[in-house]
C-alpha cells in the first residue's frame, strides 16, 4: 500500500512548502472573470486553507483580474513567515473575458508590479512565467526575452525565484541558461501524461512540477474507471487523482482550487488516503 504523508514537504529555492498547496483561481468569479459570487464565503476559504496547514497559494494578478491577490491579501495579510505565494505573469484578460499573451518586457514588468501591489509585497516568492503560444497544450518558440525581463526584476529584488507555466522541456532548458528554475506548472493528471519525462527530470533536479486540471480530460469511460476506484477506496474522485499525483513523484505539488471550505478539507484529505497496489495499477492503466 502507498500512504502520504500529509506533512511532506517540498523545497522551492529557499521556501519549504507542504506537497498539498491551495490554487486561488477559483475564487474570482464565473470563468475566472470579475468577483466573487460570495466574497466572505472566499476569504474564509483561504483563512481555512492556513488553518488546516496549507502553507503554498497559488494565484494570478490576471484571474479576476486582480480579485483573487487582491482577496489573498484580505484575508490573509499581514502573511505568516511560512506562507509561499507562487503567482504567474504573462497573460492579461480582455474586456470581453479573453485570454491574451502579455510578453513584452513592458508587460510583465507592470505585471510584477501590479503583483506587489495587489498582495502587499515588496518581493514575490516565486513569479512563473506563463507561456501562451498555445493556451491549454505547450506550444515550442523561443522564451529568452521574456526570461532574461524577469531575471533582470529578480536581481533588482523584486522576484526571489522564478518558474514556468505551460512549457515544453526545450523551454525549460533555454530558461535554465538565463536563470534558475525553481519550478514548472502544466496540464497533468492520471490520463494527461504527456510529461511524464520532464517530471522525472525535473525530480533528478529537485525541481518543483506543479500540475493543473487534476481532472481535466477524462473521457466518460476513464471517469467511470475512476469513480470505480472511488467507490472501492469510499472516497471521491478527486480525492483519489490528488493522491495519484502525491504518489506519482516527491517533486509534484498539486494545488486544488475551491470556493468551498467544505471541498477544501476534502481536498486536503486526498494527502492521507491510502491507495493499495490493485488501485495504483487500474490508475496507472487509465493513461495508458
Amino acid at each position: 500500500m502507498a500512504a502520504i504523508d500529509k506533512s511532506g514537504t517540498f523545497t522551492l529555492g529557499s521556501r519549504t512548502v507542504k506537497r498539498l498547496g491551495y490554487g486561488a483561481m477559483q475564487l474570482a468569479g464565473p470563468g475566472v472573470f470579475g468577483p466573487p459570487k460570495d466574497r466572505n464565503a472566499a476569504l474564509a476559504v483561504l483563512r481555512e486553507a492556513l488553518a488546516a496547514g496549507v502553507n503554498h497559494i497559488d494565484t494570478s494578478d490576471f484571474y479576476g483580474p486582480h480579485i483573487t491577490n487582491q482577496l489573498i491579501r484580505e484575508a490573509l495579510y499581514p502573511y505568516r513567515d511560512d506562507l509561499t505565494i507562487v503567482t504567474k505573469v504573462g497573460t492579461r484578460r480582455g474586456d470581453d473575458a479573453s485570454w491574451l499573451p502579455a510578453f513584452s518586457a513592458q508587460e510583465l514588468t507592470q505585471a510584477v508590479h501590479d503583483n506587489r501591489r495587489n498582495l502587499q509585497l515588496d518581493v514575490l516568492d516565486v513569479v512563473n512565467l506563463r507561456v501562451m503560444f498555445g493556451m491549454s497544450e505547450p506550444m515550442e518558440g523561443s522564451i529568452e526575452e521574456q526570461i532574461a525581463t524577469l531575471a533582470e526584476l529578480q536581481q533588482q529584488g523584486l522576484i526571489r525565484h522564478i518558474g514556468l507555466s505551460n512549457v515544453t522541456a526545450a523551454q525549460l532548458a533555454e530558461a535554465q541558461k538565463v536563470v534558475s528554475i525553481v519550478c514548472v506548472q502544466n496540464m497533468y493528471n492520471i490520463v494527461h501524461r504527456k510529461d511524464d519525462a520532464l517530471i522525472d527530470n525535473l525530480a533528478r533536479q529537485n525541481i518543483g512540477y506543479v500540475p493543473f486540471f487534476p481532472l481535466g480530460g477524462f473521457s466518460p469511460l476513464q471517469s467511470s474507471a475512476l469513480q470505480a476506484v472511488a467507490d472501492e477506496l469510499e472516497a471521491t474522485p478527486i480525492q483519489v487523482a490528488l493522491a495519484w499525483l502525491l504518489h506519482r513523484s516527491p517533486n509534484i505539488l498539486p494545488i486544488p482550487g475551491t470556493s468551498s471550505v467544505a471541498h477544501l478539507h476534502q481536498n486536503l484529505a486526498a494527502a492521507e488516503l491510502i491507495l493499495p497496489q490493485e488501485a495504483l495499477d487500474t490508475l496507472n492503466k487509465i493513461g495508458e
